[in-house]
């Protein structure tokens, strides 16, 4: 039987909320001011590819934070839509929540509960994450973020420096997020046993098989 010494955590969608509220107002505000004629929905399918497009390319030298890759998106996004609008300014409901998102309620009982290390494994900036954690209150021993290695989820660099920056093998630890793609295919790549947290009943791919599936983070002490 494996022995668990430590687990991995992504952080948004996973421990706190993502932004899934905040995103919907954004593209209101865009389609309120725009001069083209346009759905919000095609709005956000248009922000969200070029947003995805930069992410894939950022890495290494080509790296950039997500909070610039969401000005750059966004901007372009107003600018193909002819709205009277300005990225920097619109964003900052999306950068607040990320500094002071709400908790989800199961998390807080596993933090008070689990005894074993806590790493937080995330891709958004590090000084929103670090933010996010005081917030809260959290304790957690480490953190690692995309600004740390130049690299995004589900590239494996993050996942790499993780266990060598903790000292820690493949074998011995858990990374739990709700990503199937970023954090499940992420953190197997490298051998790591990949929990996936399904709060909202998400259809899965019979491509992707995680290790385990939990709805609540409180479902992990039948797993460790």
């Amino acid at each position: 039987m494996l022995t668990t010494k430590a687990i991995f955590l992504d952080f948004y969608g996973t421990v706190v909320h993502e932004d899934d509220e905040i995103i919907p107002l954004i593209r209101r505000k865009i389609k309120e001011s725009s001069r083209k004629k346009c759905t919000t929905q095609e709005i956000g399918q248009y922000w969200w590819t070029s947003f995805s497009k930069m992410f894939q390319e950022s890495y290494g030298e080509n790296f950039d934070t997500q909070r610039n890759l969401g000005r750059m998106s966004l901007s372009m996004t107003i600018d193909y839509f002819k709205a009277d609008c300005i990225a920097e300014e619109i964003i900052q409901e999306q950068f607040e929540h990320w500094q002071r998102p709400g908790i989800y309620e199961d998390a807080l009982s596993f933090f008070k509960s689990c005894e074993l290390p806590l790493y937080i494994i995330s891709n958004i900036d590090t000084s929103d994450v670090m933010a996010a954690i005081k917030f809260h209150e959290l304790k957690v021993t480490g953190v690692i973020t995309s600004e740390d290695v130049r690299s995004y989820k589900p590239r494996s660099e993050i996942f790499a420096e993780a266990l060598r920056r903790y000292d820690l093998k493949n074998t011995e630890v858990l990374h739990v997020g709700d990503s199937l793609t970023s954090d499940v295919i992420g953190a197997q790549t490298l051998g790591i046993r990949a929990v996936w947290i399904n709060r909202m009943n998400k259809m899965k791919p019979d491509h992707i098989q995680p290790d385990n599936i939990i709805k609540k983070l409180t479902e992990l002490e039948r797993i460790i």
